[in-house]
C-alpha cells in the first residue's frame, strides 16, 4: 500500500487555490453560525454561488465519470477542503448520492430536467426511506403507491427525510404490491415536494441539526416521477444504499473516501487537535498538562483511535468513526474540564469541539442504519458467518 502524498501539478495547486479562496469568502463565520442555529445543514448564498462556479455540475459529472467533471484529484481537492471549511452540505451530500439513479432510472424528459436543475442549482433531493415504526431495514415498507391511471396515489409517512424542507423531491420507495415479497413489492419515486398532500414538519436531534418528517396524504403524482420498474424498486435504490452505507470497493488510485462518515471524522479529527494545542501550552507554573501521564495517555489513545477510524475502509470505517466519535469525544471532554462545554460562538470555543462530538456520535451510529446492523452486514457479507439469527431457538418437540 502506498501512503505517499499526491504530487500535484501547477495546474492542480492552482485548483486547490482556488477552491480555499472560494470557500473563504463564501463559507463565512456568518454562514457557519446560521448552520449551527438552524441545523439546515444548507446555505442557500452558497449552493448558488457554487452552481454560478459550475462546480455543481463538475462534481455531479466527476463522480459519474461523465466527461466535463472534475478529474479524480480535483474531486479529492475539493472534498478535503470544503471538509476543513466545514461546508453545510447534507442537502447537497443527499443529492449528489440520488442523482446516479435519476441518470439511471428516470424517464428521458424527467433525467434531463432534474440533472440540469441540479447544475443549476435550483434543484435539490432529500432520501424518503424511514418511517415512524420501522427501522434499519427500509424494505419492510409500508407507504403504499397506488396506480390511478397515469397517475399514483401515494399515502403513508417518513421519518429522517433530513433537507426536505430545502429540497424540490424526494427520493421515495413506496409499497406496491403488499402481497409480495418485501424485495419485490417497492417501487421508487421522485415526488414534487410542493405536491399537494405533502406535509413536512421538522424535528430537532440532539445536536441540534434539523431532520424532517413528511406525510404523503393521498399525494397524487403522474407516472412521469416513477424510477425504474413497478415493483423493481430494490434495483433503483440498491446503490445509493451501499454508497451510504459504505459498501463501495476502494479505487485503486486511492484518491476515494475510505469510509462514508470522513465529514465526521474530520470534524473529530479537529476537536482532537484543538485539545492537544490546549494542553500543550504552558501554565503560569511553567508545566504543561500534557506532560501528566494520565492526560498524555488518554489524549493518544484516542488519536490513535481516530486515526485507525480515518483510515478504515468502507463498513469497517463507517463502524470504525461513529464509535471513535462515541469513545473519544468524552475523554476530550474530560480532559478540557467545565470550558468544552462553552457555546460554540464563545471565546475559546474552539475546545467546544468535543461537547458537538459528543452530542453528534449517536446519531452517526444511526445513519443509514445501526451500528449493530453494520456490524451484522460485516459478519455476514465480508467475513462470510452467515446470517445473524435474532430469534431463541425452538424448543424440541416432545417426544
Amino acid at each position: 500500500m502506498d501512503f505517499s502524498k499526491v504530487e500535484l501539478t501547477e495546474d492542480e495547486k492552482a485548483f486547490q487555490a482556488e477552491v480555499r479562496e472560494f470557500l473563504a469568502t463564501h463559507v463565512t463565520d456568518e454562514v457557519r453560525k446560521h448552520d449551527r442555529d438552524t441545523g439546515d445543514n444548507f446555505d442557500i448564498g452558497v449552493h448558488r454561488a457554487l452552481a454560478e462556479k459550475g462546480w455543481l455540475e463538475k462534481e455531479i459529472k466527476g463522480a459519474e465519470g461523465w466527461e466535463g467533471g472534475f478529474s479524480r484529484v480535483e474531486s479529492r481537492i475539493w472534498h478535503l477542503e470544503r471538509r476543513k471549511a466545514e461546508f453545510p452540505w447534507v442537502t447537497w451530500g443527499t443529492t449528489v448520492l440520488i442523482a446516479h439513479s435519476v441518470a439511471m432510472f428516470a424517464k428521458p424528459e424527467l433525467r434531463e430536467e432534474v440533472l440540469q436543475g441540479i447544475y443549476d442549482g435550483d434543484v435539490r433531493m432529500c432520501l424518503g426511506y424511514t418511517e415512524p415504526d420501522g427501522g434499519s431495514d427500509v424494505a419492510t415498507c409500508k407507504t403504499r403507491a397506488v396506480r390511478d391511471g397515469d397517475d399514483w396515489v401515494i399515502n403513508g409517512s417518513k421519518m429522517f427525510t433530513t433537507g426536505a424542507h430545502n429540497c424540490q423531491y424526494c427520493f421515495l420507495i413506496t409499497n406496491t404490491d403488499p402481497d409480495a415479497r418485501k424485495h419485490k413489492s417497492l417501487t421508487m419515486f421522485l415526488v414534487p415536494l410542493d405536491t399537494p398532500g405533502v406535509e413536512i414538519q421538522p424535528l430537532w436531534t440532539v445536536d441540534g441539526d434539523r431532520t424532517n418528517i413528511v406525510y404523503y396524504s393521498d399525494v397524487r403524482i403522474s407516472d412521469k416521477y416513477r424510477l425504474g420498474e413497478v415493483n423493481e424498486g430494490w434495483t433503483v435504490v440498491r446503490e445509493p444504499l451501499n454508497k451510504e452505507h459504505g459498501v463501495v470497493d476502494a479505487v485503486i488510485d486511492g484518491l476515494d473516501d475510505v469510509s462514508i462518515l470522513q465529514h465526521q471524522g474530520v470534524y473529530v479529527a479537529k476537536a482532537a487537535d484543538a485539545v492537544v494545542r490546549e494542553v500543550s501550552q504552558e501554565g503560569p507554573d511553567g508545566t504543561r498538562r500534557v506532560d501528566d501521564p494520565l492526560v498524555s495517555v488518554r489524549l493518544g489513545q484516542s488519536l490513535a483511535k481516530v486515526e485507525a477510524a480515518l483510515a478504515s475502509p468502507h463498513m469497517f470505517g463507517r463502524v470504525a468513526l461513529a464509535q471513535a466519535m462515541r469513545d473519544v469525544s468524552p475523554v476530550l471532554m474530560d480532559i478540557v474540564g467545565p470550558t468544552s462545554v462553552l457555546p460554540i460562538d464563545e471565546p475559546g470555543a474552539d475546545l467546544s469541539r468535543a461537547e458537538y462530538v459528543y452530542r453528534w456520535s449517536p446519531l452517526t451510529g444511526i445513519y443509514g442504519g445501526t451500528l449493530e446492523v453494520f456490524r451484522n452486514m460485516i459478519a455476514q457479507y465480508i467475513l462470510g458467518l452467515g446470517k445473524p439469527v435474532y430469534a431463541a431457538p425452538k424448543a424440541p418437540a416432545a417426544s
